[in-house]
């Protein structure tokens, strides 16, 4: 069991870097965000994606948010960033 936890913790941040990472491409800008805070943002994304698409309906408890709807909740939370950031 420990070792299907640990797995799917190292799919999680595997696919939240590649999130981030597409999300960062996507936004036109200069970001200063490390591997970390790219894989945090990526995750972050899929967890806002999450709430937003239960929110609206899109999605039920325990259901993923789908990649593409990821990348959008990543693309807000940094456009959220930088907004802030500016200030």
């Amino acid at each position: 069991m420990t070792i299907h936890l640990n797995q799917n913790l190292l799919y999680m941040i595997a696919i939240g870097f590649i999130i981030g990472l597409i999300a960062r491409a996507l936004m036109p800008g200069r970001d200063n965000l490390g591997c970390v805070l790219t894989t945090g943002l990526g995750i972050a994304g899929a967890v806002a994606a999450g709430l937003i698409g239960r929110e609206l309906g899109l999605y039920r408890l325990g259901q993923p948010a789908g990649f593409i709807a990821s990348v959008l909740g990543a693309i807000l939370i940094l456009a959220l960033l930088r907004l802030v950031s500016n200030r």
